[in-house]
């Protein structure tokens, strides 16, 4: 037969599924569903070999699912509102609407190139108004269950991206786009009350047996449910100010105390509001983010008061009280008590203003002479220096004793706080979902009329404006409603609003009265498989799990509180980098090998220096682009080698030779086909044996399980050893029946892995028939004989080969005549244990 034509046979099957659509099935409601969804890409113009990998996974499920007769929801849409598509259109001139569209067209002939069994009939856009209308129903109902506020607060400032960001946004105190330090910034801002749900969103991950532990402890400490004390401190001072509030998770460090902070948002602070060094410390402190992470990487500064803190253990030692850079007003009270001691951000901050460190924790194999130096002591250990604490193993007991010794004494009381915080939405951006209110000139809110949904974005307009355009457009903020004279709300929502509930919408994606029909999403919802990355695990899921929450919250017709039922986390797509001497990265594409030496294709003098391999980015020039894969080598090599080389949750090494061993394999299956036919073409009479039967069944079995468990890879391995199979029995003579038959079975079970190939053989036999499941025969799978383990106290000493189910003594009997064996039955056998057909344990 000719060499296999990859690129003229999946150009023939992309058109002929596009046309016949032959991989979705009627929908009939009395059948199972099984709903598939991937990662909800963002429209980029460029798919990149980790879309690849997601959708690859994805659609090996759904093809399977497909084939077990299940009714399959495998849908795409695009995350296309964002901040990439604004800069884009202002470097470029253009309107975002139309670089995002432009981009969704070229991804999306991309993605059809690789054979993805995707229902395009459902495709979704969160930038379409048919989409963000429903959008902004959802907030308005939420907005009314009181689910959706508006306050002034402090937030995280993005100074290159001109936006307020999420504490979820914010990475080592940097944007998670733009890479730039985050700043504190006072703004009115809309946020979702996620912080209502937090014990059920924590409790609840006790329920998502299917999801892997990770995301589960990742989320739980997001979550944060920390349980501590309020304390009450007295204060001394020249201020109006009797006491101060402090939460703590660790009071039974309270012999510790040296000093007291507070935020600079605490309402001490108006006390201070004229001073001028107050006002420049503020000043300072806006240069930082409001999270725990930004603060973390940042320098620990204060301002001292005037005021002393009475300690409530011991009311003879009385510190100076703080505001520092590192308390957060909306965690517990805006104030803590600091235990230099114990807590490096504490010792950090005595060690700067030259305060007390007092040891009272030691480790359990030291003695009470333990002193706390180079350092903050932070792990477990004994109470010391710390009178009727004295003794306590720290944290596990002494926390407990403590509260309840405080309470006795009403000095403070148990409480339980968390770490997660009521969710930022406002966005100070035009590529966004506008925000359905208006203001009238007290700044009294009014939500947008249902019959005047969707608000829309003004058209054409210019976006090389300093801060939010849409500040600058006078006649779409001007609207009346009802008579009265109102100005819109000018913040779009942030892009994780778009993607927390994309899923209900491919349930119904041309529903134009709600963003659902209850008997879609009671028929599809939740979602049987979600695949994504691992970087999802707190954004796009936790955000998810709030949003079905509060759409079922004081809802009768909704009772959905879990999107996904099962949870799958790929690993990432890794390659070489590559830096020239200047330390400049260098993509695979300028390089050339020579004599075994990577050099410069455009100056082969300049040598090239191979570093580690790293999940692909553009930023270090290490990618690959999938179009030339799919160019050279062909889709169903290209979703081959994405399977093959490692397992689905791990990371996968791209290599050239990679691909290529991948190409090689498809021509070799091309020539197994072409012998699969020479032989069938023979006729021959009978079977010469029943070897061909036996693998397929084993065959069939093996594949099931690796799909049902993800084992991908080892697909691929079996699929090899397939291949060996039958390249050596086919010149034993089978009949043409049993060839066909048996051969329809392989390649039904390979299809999910290489549609286009698969396809393409199946059509060449001429099979006619619907594909389904290939069954297999699991008598012929059952063996006569089985392998018995022979133990000598407990030892193992050989293997008997032998018919099924003989008794005890009978297997003795073997062991005694059995030369190898016989020769470790030194003495009397004091005791036989037989676990039937596996083992035969004697105790001599």
């Amino acid at each position: 037969m000719n060499r296999y034509n990859f690129k003229e046979v999946e150009l023939k099957w992309q058109k002929f599924w596009e046309q016949n659509k032959t991989f979705k099935s009627k929908l009939d409601k009395s059948k199972k569903k099984f709903y598939c969804l991937e990662m909800f890409p963002y429209p980029s113009g460029k798919i990149h070999m980790g879309h690849v990998r997601n959708y690859t996974i994805g659609d090996v499920l759904a093809r399977y699912k497909i084939l077990k007769g299940f009714n399959v929801l495998h849908p795409m849409g695009w995350d296309s509102f964002g901040m990439p598509a604004e800069n884009a259109a202002k470097q470029n001139n253009l309107d975002p609407k139309t670089w995002t569209e432009s981009n969704i067209s070229k991804m999306k002939v991309q993605l059809k190139k690789l054979g993805l069994s995707i229902d395009w009939d459902r495709e979704i856009s969160t930038c379409s108004e048919d989409y963000y209308k429903h959008q902004q129903k959802f907030f308005l109902e939420l907005y009314k269950k009181k689910l959706v506020y508006r306050k002034e607060n402090y937030v995280n400032w993005d100074p290159i991206d001109q936006t307020v960001l999420a504490n979820e946004q914010v990475i080592d105190g940097k944007g998670w786009r733009s890479g730039a330090i985050v700043e504190r910034k006072k703004l009115n801002q809309w946020f979702f009350n996620i912080s209502k749900f937090s014990d059920d969103l924590l409790e609840s991950l006790n329920q998502l047996d299917k999801w892997p532990k990770k995301v589960k402890l990742m989320q739980k400490n997001w979550i944060g449910k920390s349980f501590g004390c309020e304390i009450d401190f007295k204060i001394e001072g020249s201020l109006p100010i009797k006491s101060i509030k402090c939460f703590t998770t660790r009071p039974d460090t309270l012999f510790g105390f040296s000093f007291l902070a507070v935020s600079v948002d605490h309402e001490i602070a108006k006390f201070y509001e004229k001073d001028k060094e107050f006002i420049k410390f503020k000043d300072e402190c806006s240069k930082s983010g409001t999270t725990e992470e930004s603060i973390a990487v940042g320098e620990k500064i204060g301002f001292k008061t005037n005021l002393l803190a009475i300690s409530p253990v011991d009311p003879s030692k009385k510190v100076p009280v703080y505001f520092a850079n590192f308390v957060l007003m909306d965690y517990g009270f805006g104030a803590v008590f600091g235990c230099p001691a114990h807590d490096q951000r504490d010792f950090d901050f005595a060690k700067k203003y030259n305060l007390e460190i007092k040891t009272v924790v030691k480790p359990k194999e030291e003695d009470d002479s333990f002193t706390v130096k180079e350092k903050a002591f932070s792990d477990d250990g004994i109470i010391i220096n710390s009178d009727f604490l004295n003794g306590l193993e720290a944290p596990n007991n002494s926390v407990l004793e403590t509260i309840k010794i405080l309470e006795t004494r009403k000095i403070g009381k148990k409480l339980i706080t968390f770490r997660l915080k009521d969710w930022g939405v406002s966005r100070q951006r035009y590529w966004g979902c506008p925000i359905p209110i208006a203001y009238d000139e007290e700044g009294n809110e009014y939500p947008i009329p249902d019959n005047m949904l969707p608000v829309q974005l003004p058209k054409n307009i210019d976006l090389n404006v300093k801060g939010n355009p849409l500040d600058h457009q006078k006649n779409w903020k001007e609207i009346t409603i009802d008579g009265k004279k109102l100005t819109r709300e000018t913040d779009t929502l942030d892009t994780f609003v778009c993607s927390s509930w994309y899923y209900l919408r491919f349930c119904s994606p041309t529903e134009k009265n709600y963003g659902y029909t209850k008997e879609d999403i009671d028929y599809w919802m939740p979602v049987d498989q979600y695949i994504g990355g691992i970087e999802h695990a707190i954004l796009h899921l936790l955000y998810s799990r709030f949003f079905m929450r509060a759409l079922a919250f004081e809802n009768e017709k909704f009772n959905i509180t879990e999107p996904f039922e099962d949870l799958f986390t790929q690993g990432m797509v890794c390659h070489e980098t590559y830096k020239d001497p200047e330390n400049n990265w260098v993509s695979p594409d300028e390089i050339e090998t020579i004599n075994g030496e990577k050099r410069l294709r455009k100056n082969n003098k300049v040598k090239i220096t191979v570093g580690p391999s790293e999940s692909m980015s553009k930023s270090k020039k290490n990618t690959i682009d999938p179009e030339k894969i799919i160019e050279n080598y062909g889709a169903d090599s290209a979703r081959l080698f994405i399977l093959s080389d490692s397992p689905p949750e791990k990371d996968v090494q791209w290599s050239e030779e990679g691909i290529s061993s991948s190409y090689k394999f498809i021509q070799k299956l091309w020539n197994l086909h072409s012998k699969f036919e020479d032989e069938m073409s023979k006729n021959h009479k009978k079977d010469s044996s029943e070897n061909i039967l036996k693998f397929t069944s084993l065959f069939i079995k093996k594949i099931e399980n690796y799909l049902e468990n993800f084992s991908y890879n080892v697909i691929i391995a079996s699929m090899h050893e397939m291949y060996n199979f039958f390249l050596k029995e086919l010149n034993n003579e089978y009949t043409k029946e049993t060839l066909y038959e048996n051969y329809i079975k392989i390649l039904t079970a390979i299809s999910p892995i290489i549609p286009h190939y698969t396809s393409e053989t199946l059509e060449l036999l001429k099979y006619k028939n619907k594909l389904s499941w290939p069954l297999y025969n699991k008598d012929i799978l059952i063996e006569d004989s089985v392998n018995i383990v022979v133990q000598i106290n407990g030892k193992k000493r050989g293997l008997l080969n032998l018919n099924k189910n003989l008794n005890e003594e009978m297997i003795f009997e073997k062991i005694q005549k059995d030369e190898k064996l016989s020769k470790y039955i030194s003495g009397p056998i004091k005791k036989k244990i037989y676990v039937q057909n596996k083992l035969i344990n004697l105790i001599i």
